[in-house]
């Protein structure tokens, strides 16, 4: 039988046998006792082997063992838990055996025998459940060679349950430790010995032949995070890390996991507020356009995890549709799904949409967000995200929503592309809706880049890396903001839960990004050495594109709300009228497929963008549109 059938069979030995050991074990104890007790007369009296007395102390001992949960507790795993409640058990069952004896003044009982009873009978019941899990430990960690040697990066509590963990494994065998505590240096943590420093990881990691490298560090900041990835990697081994409390309480599970791009960003954990999340999604019926996209369907995520009764999907993609439609049915039975495939910009579809369910509330994700195919694509741009944004947001006045939440971007401020002068449009959209009618609140959220989005630079860097390199960055010097998905979904229903009407929030995106550092940080996460095996190349800004972005406008003043990651914005003035005259000559320019009228019309509606991407010499009868000026537009009213 292998050691391991050997372990499975003696875990499952009836707990019976282990409660008849104890029970042997109580008799010896009080056995010897006599003995040792009578032992140093010259003529020493018979001990009966069982007696009534002998009888009442194994009862009683048992019925303490049962009483105090000893056990609840498994061999395999005992601890110093385990021991402390022998401990008590065997004291308050000597109070017990006192008690019990008194009205015959424990006669035949030496008092140097109820003495030492405790502590006897505690060794007799602790030193073979510590010898059981010493085996077991120690026929786990017999690799035969198939098991991986591991190196352990730091010393505290993380890397103590760490050791435990890998040993009950049967796959790894912890060899060491290196921590850069001087005070740590040559120590020992349940037996294995702190090698040296962080610094010596290539070095120790040779010597003790080490398979792979291990981080329980959870106080590492993304700096310190960075350093140590770096040591890692000079050693040529793989790496993971140690999962962290929050990891386990958040269902992430406990094994060992790979060093995420995010963790070397230095994203810091959202805590929202979830209470006011929960009230105000609480049993809601909401809709969200774009439902399959990254942001829409981690929308939908998370308002079914937060508390709403009803999600009304909106996607024009059949396969994003059936594919968040299966995923949340699957992981919240209890919420009611409306899907309706269809263009979120046809205003039948959300007249339709909206008619299915009474709904409390609009986040109108769906957008085209991809900054150089949007610069050859104006009219889609303009036809998508700012006339679609009105279709959806007219529709939904009509219909009585409470609330309508518009995701933007930090590209519509001081736009020089098509994207954000189109998501700045879409802002004004709302704005002037807001002020229009009293019945629905408008809000509108402005974030920068998301980690791992669709189009986003993440997972090209990614197929690029894959294939071998080279990866093209478009300048050294580019930056950008970056958050998780899950992140910035969160701060959006933050921000709306607590909203004012008509507000604007932007989220606090944190330091800017170089994207040449992202690049790196991937290449290495992929275990190859930026430069070496995997080259970065620079190919210039493409069109639209700008070396950094910016959050917000210089006449914007940001002031703090509830959440510290969330900042309220307010709000440009603009002459309402002048804005609905262009909409409507969009709308036509759009079924004409007339890109130098709608480049003109967008410029008018957005002052501080110029098109590129449309002749710049538009004579008056090319541009085709009412001759008001762009000052006109934006003026307060």
């Amino acid at each position: 039988m292998s050691s391991r059938h050997w372990q499975d069979a003696v875990a499952h030995i009836p707990r019976l046998a282990v409660i008849a050991h104890d029970l042997v074990m109580v008799w010896s104890a009080w056995q010897v006792l006599h003995l040792a007790r009578y032992a140093i007369l010259d003529d020493p009296p018979a001990l009966p082997l069982f007696g009534w007395t002998t009888a009442c102390v194994v009862l009683l001992q048992g019925l303490v063992f049962w009483w105090v949960g000893l056990y609840k507790g498994v061999w395999r795993f005992a601890s110093v838990t385990d021991l402390g409640n022998i401990f008590r058990a065997c004291f308050l069952g000597v109070a017990a055996i006192v008690l019990a004896l008194a009205f015959n003044r424990l006669a035949g009982v030496p008092l140097s025998v109820l003495a030492f009873y405790p502590i006897v009978l505690a060794a007799f019941l602790g030193m073979p459940r510590l010898l059981y899990r010493a085996w077991s430990d120690y026929r786990s960690i017999r690799n035969d060679g198939a098991m991986r040697r591991v190196l352990i990066l730091g010393a505290g509590d993380t890397a103590a349950n760490l050791i435990r963990d890998l040993r009950r494994s049967g796959q790894y065998e912890p060899i060491g430790l290196l921590d850069d505590a001087a005070h740590l240096k040559g120590a020992k943590l349940l037996g294995l010995s702190v090698l040296g420093t962080l610094d010596d990881v290539p070095e120790v990691a040779r010597e003790t032949a080490a398979k792979l490298l291990v981080i329980a560090i959870p106080s590492l900041d993304a700096a310190g995070l960075q350093r140590v990835v770096g040591l890692c990697e000079s050693a040529g081994l793989p790496y993971r890390v140690a999962p962290s409390v929050d990891d386990v309480l958040a269902g992430r599970g406990m094994a060992l996991k790979e060093v995420s791009l995010e963790d070397l960003l230095g994203r810091q954990p959202v805590q929202p507020d979830w209470a006011l999340i929960r009230h105000w999604l609480g049993q809601r019926s909401v809709l969200v356009t774009g439902a399959g996209g990254s942001i829409g369907s981690e929308l939908c995520r998370q308002c079914a995890r937060h508390g709403v009764s009803r999600l009304v999907l909106v996607e024009i993609s059949e396969l994003l549709l059936s594919t968040v439609e299966t995923e949340l049915r699957r992981s919240f039975p209890g919420v009611e799904l409306v899907a309706v495939l269809g263009d979120c910009g046809d205003p039948a579809v959300m007249r339709h949409a909206l008619g299915l369910a009474s709904v409390d509330a609009v986040f109108h994700a769906a957008a085209y967000k991809h900054v150089p195919v949007l610069e050859a694509q104006l009219r889609e741009a303009v036809r998508n995200n700012v006339l679609a944004s009105q279709t959806v947001a007219e529709a939904a006045v009509a219909a009585g929503v409470r609330q309508f939440v518009l995701i933007s971007t930090d590209k519509a401020v001081n736009p020089i592309n098509a994207l954000g002068a189109s998501k700045r449009a879409a802002e004004m959209v709302c704005q002037a809706l807001d002020r229009q009618q009293s019945r629905t609140r408008f809000v509108t959220v402005r974030f920068g880049n998301v980690l791992g989005s669709a189009g986003s630079v993440v997972p090209l860097f990614k197929q690029q890396i894959a294939a071998g390199g080279p990866v093209t960055v478009t300048d050294p010097q580019v930056t950008r903001y970056f958050m998780t998905i899950p992140e910035a979904c969160l701060l959006i229903l933050q921000a709306v839960s607590s909203s004012t009407k008509g507000a604007v929030y932007t989220l606090d995106m944190g330091q800017p990004v170089p994207i040449v550092k992202l690049a790196e940080q991937m290449i290495r996460l992929a275990g190859r050495v930026p430069g070496r095996d995997i080259q970065i190349v620079f190919s210039g800004l493409r069109p639209g594109e700008k070396l950094h972005e910016t959050l917000y406008y210089a006449d914007e003043h940001n002031t703090p709300t509830a959440h510290p990651k969330v900042l309220e914005t307010n709000v440009r003035g603009f002459a309402h009228e002048p804005m609905q005259q262009a909409l409507t000559q969009m709308r036509e320019a759009c079924r004409q497929y007339d890109l130098v009228r709608l480049a003109s019309l967008l410029e008018l509606l957005v002052p501080d963008y110029r098109c590129t991407a449309v002749p710049a010499d538009r004579s008056p009868a090319e541009r085709k549109v009412l001759p008001f000026a762009a000052r006109e537009v934006q003026r307060k009213p």
